[in-house]
């Protein structure tokens, strides 16, 4: 029996169930249970929420998240081979697991949810990014999570934590840090998985703040978060000049200088940059 609850230990559970992590999935399964109670601790008090977790897979953060006290999870497996183990964690604790069979890309989780919410996730590398994007920009905010506690490759949880002038510095830290916090509150070698990848992981903090922290239309910024970055190396006057003909005056009104790169830049500048911009249209 395992040291958390009196399952079996995740090896016997991935031998007896076939469970052998399949590539095209992103799968790569943590065993060590004790690990994943401890990744379950970053998300604070469950006690009085439920949670969403993407992949479970054979269940090691499902079982730490219902060992910490989650009062519910909801479990949403695309792989079909793990339903039956994760059936078994679902009986061992009676009324307190919820499993969907499914895309969590197509699936809306708020009809099985009952806030407040939080997300836990050793999320799949293949869709990862793309699910903290779509939790990070919902169409009104505060969105229906409290807390994101997600693992990443430690390269993606450093451009979400990014600071200006850094390597890592990109639209996803712009995205993060305009209207949540967020932290690397833990790192984990290639080796605590099984199959081992060729990288180091993460896993990320996120706490959704009541509103933004700057001022911005959210469509505005996203055009020229992208317009900076994708012409990172370009001077912002030029990276920029497609958003609008007087964009060295929109960028003096936001105190960047027009020969700045998108590095430099923190994001309260691009949000006041953003203003600038809505304002110059709605006076056309």
């Amino acid at each position: 029996m395992s040291t958390i609850d009196n399952l079996p230990p995740l090896r016997e559970v991935i031998a007896r169930h076939d469970l052998r992590a399949k590539k095209q999935l992103g799968q790569n399964f943590l065993l060590d249970l004790n690990l994943t109670a401890k990744i379950a601790r970053q998300a604070g008090d469950m006690s009085q929420c439920d949670v969403l977790e993407i992949g479970p897979g054979p269940g090691g953060l499902t079982r730490g998240l219902l060992a910490e006290g989650a009062r519910h999870v909801l479990a949403i497996e695309k792989d079909a081979r793990a339903l039956p183990a994760l059936a078994e964690i679902a009986d061992r604790y009676p009324g307190r697991l919820t499993v969907i069979h499914g895309d969590a890309l197509e699936i809306d989780p708020l009809a099985h949810l009952t806030p407040p919410i939080r997300i836990a996730a050793n999320l799949p590398y293949n869709v990862g990014t793309e699910l903290l994007i779509r939790w990070l920009t919902p169409p009104d905010w505060p969105p229906f999570w409290q807390s994101l506690t997600l693992m990443f490759q430690k390269e993606v949880a450093e451009r979400i934590v990014a600071a200006p002038g850094s390597k890592a510095y990109g639209r996803l830290a712009l995205l993060a840090q305009w209207r949540s916090d967020a932290r690397i509150v833990m790192t984990l070698p290639p080796e605590a998985f099984v199959p081992a990848p060729k990288v180091h992981s993460a896993v990320v903090h996120l706490t959704a703040l009541p509103a933004p922290r700057y001022p911005a239309d959210p469509a505005i910024l996203s055009r020229v978060t992208a317009a900076a970055f994708n012409q990172r190396r370009k001077m912002l006057r030029a990276s920029l000049r497609g958003l609008h003909p007087q964009i060295e005056s929109l960028l003096d009104q936001a105190q960047i200088p027009p020969t700045a790169r998108a590095e430099e830049i923190d994001l309260e500048r691009f949000c006041a940059l953003a203003r600038a911009l809505q304002a110059a249209r709605d006076a056309q």
